[in-house]
């Protein structure tokens, strides 16, 4: 369906999107007008030991040099003292009655709190947290002395960073006004196409055949009239984000209102106008991943519900929020891959694209490396903003981690890892065998080369996991060769890059005697989100709301699924996982050529590296990876609907009479006339 198509029918229709429009608009302007600015004020707390136990230490006395990780608990307590109803009744006939919350500073390891008051009132917002720092000290002290602490045990709570001068909060407002102005939109859009589709419905019935009952009286040419396929739009999300920062995003939708989420959700408009028009229909056998997000969606709107009714903050509200456009934008992916790609051509070529765009991003990553600089920090795009904290390069040993356009040198990892299954059957398929070695090869050489570079258990994990999936499968002389090549690329790495594979194998050897602080660090936070399990086990306490600033980062995508979205979250989320195994498994069992085995051993790999490598970073909180996730999940999906298709045509071309059990042919038989066509029609493609 092209933009002209799409313009013709909200101009029909227009007695829905002018009136809704106006009103949206107008709503937004009320909201502009009404609705108070808020102001923040900020005080950070640190807990120190007392005098006593300094001496014993012994720290000549001194409290602050012993205030060690010792007080964690303490400052827990602390905080679930302030954050209690008690609490907030002592506090508000002190005058405190506009939302606070107590939390860890963010980005440390130490007992320091930050207190923040968010309120309508600057000068009642700063006396409101000066009142809260000072009641800090006195709900400490209480509870020492209802614990019979000695006095000269005590441990005392200083405020080091004192209330802050009230700072406006704009953006909030502004994301009311945006959301209220696009929600009234994306209304009248939908609606103008619902009652399109009736229209259309009732005109061929009365016609009596499926044609289109409003011919364009003039054929629009170039862009606006060019008709737009889910190919084309997945390439322009993938290039938006591929190649820009994950922390720009415009500046009044927040975090998650990145260009490349607003172009995923504009896909998403294009598929509903195509589906309702019937332009497109989704093809037969591509259902099991729309299914695996139906049942995501189902445990996010119930988390969304258990965030709603339980006393959560301004900032958890929010959080909720964002998830649910996150949601979107991961339903746009696997349904516009899986239901809107109508050829498997078209198909082939996004799988192309997504490869050499992984691979500009993996080269990237090999100048962040040598040159010990982050690229993306010099990336600005005019009307983006930065939506997180500066992040600043990364070194471990004395490596730098690269993390190239990415957020973090785990998702640089693990992005590529799930993408070089990918490369290395494009490298075999015999259909691009008339490429140079450097077209084929180049991708995995790049990719796979820029795994060590990260320095991180993640990467070299997902690495020896697509070794050990993919290698099984393939011959003899085949899987010799590629087990040379290992070896010669390792010693390579010694020689160019002397001590990487040192410092890599160090970090297996103390992550397997339990000597590695960065472990030790994550494995210690799995006892401290029990609570957080046991106080709302089902449903969790919603979706996108569990955020470093407010409590802690968990590492583990399992472990948040669980603090999240409960016993459902995770069941969800093994079923995302799952879902792409089958496809991948599947595929390779239906395949009637040795390169579409391989294609569904790739996608096997690619869902298992995902599946294990998730339980050493919070996968889903990273959004290229996210994308690149869901982007292979509904391929999977739908290069599944194409083989099983080819399958059962060529079982029906078979007589009964003369049908032989299927044997699988060897990797040199020619490839039955479906897949001849399919490489004819991607040569043309390609050139």
């Amino acid at each position: 369906m092209s933009l002209s198509e799409i313009c013709a029918v909200l101009r029909r229709r227009w007695y829905f999107m002018v009136p809704i429009t106006l009103l949206s608009l107008f709503a937004g302007l009320y909201l502009n007008r009404t609705v108070p600015v808020a102001y923040q004020s900020q005080s950070s707390v640190a807990l120190l030991d007392s005098r006593g136990v300094a001496k014993l230490a012994p720290t000549f006395g001194n409290p602050i040099s012993n205030a060690g990780g010792s007080l964690i608990v303490t400052a827990d307590v602390l905080i679930r003292t302030l954050a209690s109803s008690d609490s907030a009744r002592d506090l508000s006939t002190r005058g405190v009655t506009d939302p606070y919350t107590v939390a860890f500073a963010a980005n440390t390891s130490g007992p320091l709190l930050t207190l923040t008051v968010t309120g309508t009132d600057r000068a009642k917002v700063l006396n409101e947290t000066t009142t809260i720092t000072a009641f800090a000290g006195e709900a400490l002290k209480a509870l020492q002395t209802e614990a019979k602490v000695s006095p000269v045990y005590f441990v005392q709570a200083t405020p080091v960073v004192l209330p802050q001068v009230p700072v406006s909060q704009l953006k909030s407002r502004y994301q009311q006004v945006m959301g209220v102005i696009i929600l009234g939109v994306a209304a009248a859009f939908a609606l103008s196409f619902v009652t399109e589709s009736i229209a259309l419905t009732r005109r061929r019935r009365i016609a009596g055949a499926d044609i289109d009952p409003w011919p364009a009286k003039r054929i629009p040419r170039g862009l606006w009239g060019r008709r737009l396929d889910a190919t084309a739009i997945l390439t322009g999300y993938m290039a938006l984000a591929l190649f820009i920062p994950s922390d720009l995003a415009l500046p009044a939708l927040g975090g998650v209102g990145t260009p490349a989420n607003v172009f995923a959700l504009l896909g998403l408009f294009w598929y509903l106008a195509a589906w309702l028009t019937g332009r497109i229909r989704p093809a037969p056998g591509t259902r099991l991943p729309r299914v695996a997000m139906c049942v995501l969606t189902v445990a996010v709107l119930m988390s969304y519900l258990a965030n709603a009714g339980r006393s959560s903050s301004h900032k958890e509200i929010l959080a909720a929020d964002r998830g649910l456009i996150g949601l979107l934008v991961w339903v746009s992916l696997v349904v516009l891959v899986s239901a809107g790609i109508q050829t498997r051509a078209r198909l082939d070529v996004l799988m192309r694209r997504v490869i050499v765009m992984g691979t500009v991003v993996a080269a990237i990553g090999y100048y962040d490396f040598f040159t010990a600089t982050n690229i993306a920090d010099h990336i600005n795009v005019p009307g983006l903003n930065t939506s997180v904290a500066q992040i600043t390069a990364m070194d471990r040993g004395s490596f730098t981690r690269p993390r190239s356009t990415t957020a973090q040198p785990l998702e640089f990892g693990g992005m590529l890892a799930i993408l070089v299954p990918f490369a290395i059957h494009q490298a075999f398929d015999p259909v691009r065998k008339h490429l140079s070695v450097f077209r084929r090869w180049g991708p995995v050489a790049i990719m796979g080369g820029a795994l060590p570079l990260t320095v991180s258990r993640t990467s070299i994990i997902g690495a020896l996991l697509v070794a050990l999936i993919m290698m099984p499968r393939w011959t003899p002389q085949r899987r010799w060769s590629a087990i040379g090549l290992l070896i010669g690329s390792v010693a390579c790495f010694k020689v160019i890059i002397p001590g990487l594979i040192g410092t890599i194998t160090t970090l297996f050897a103390t992550f397997l005697n339990n000597s590695d602080s960065s472990t030790q660090a994550r494995t210690v936070k799995y006892s401290a989100i029990v609570p957080y399990l046991t106080e709302r086990p089902l449903f969790g306490r919603g979706f996108g709301t569990f955020m470093p600033d407010l409590y802690f980062f968990t590492d583990n995508q399992y472990m948040m699924t669980l603090a999240e979205m409960g016993a459902l979250g995770l069941v969800a989320l093994l079923t995302l996982f799952i879902a792409g195994i089958h496809n991948g498994g599947a595929i390779r069992r239906l395949a009637r050529t040795e390169s579409d085995r391989e294609l569904g051993q790739a996608f096997f790999a690619s869902a298992v590296v995902a599946l294990v490598i998730s339980a050493t970073f919070d996968a889903l909180g990273f959004p290229m990876f996210a994308g690149i996730f869901f982007l292979t999940l509904g391929a999977g999906g739908s290069y599944l609907g194409f083989i099983r298709r080819d399958a059962e045509a060529g079982a029906s071309d078979v007589p009964a009479a003369t049908a032989t059990p299927a044997v699988a042919p060897p990797a040199t038989e020619p490839r039955t006339a479906a897949p001849v066509r399919r490489e004819a029609e991607s040569q043309l493609v390609e050139s």
